[in-house]
């Protein structure tokens, strides 16, 4: 079972990832928009409440703004965390 750090972790190069794709700025804007992660200094800190649903609902950030390619473009990320469930 996935724990916290693991969480964070992945949301985390899920970030940095966007941040080479759309820029730091518009990264964190997206991210920031996302209900219970606690950001500082570019990184989420904490997530507060249900983990799996921030990690879609910020991928979901991305993808409203660039569709598919963002999920193309995570696919290798997620790859690495084979036991967090990621959205469809």
């Amino acid at each position: 079972m996935p724990n916290q750090t693991d969480y964070v972790s992945l949301i985390n190069e899920i970030i940095a990832k966007q941040a080479v794709i759309l820029g730091p700025d518009i990264a964190l804007l997206k991210a920031k928009n996302v209900q219970g992660l606690k950001l500082s200094d570019g990184k989420v800190v904490e997530i507060v409440g249900d983990a799996e649903k921030a990690i879609e609902s910020l991928v979901d950030e991305y993808v409203n703004l660039s569709g598919l390619i963002v999920k193309n473009a995570l696919s290798s990320i997620f790859a690495k965390y084979p036991e967090i469930n990621k959205s469809k």
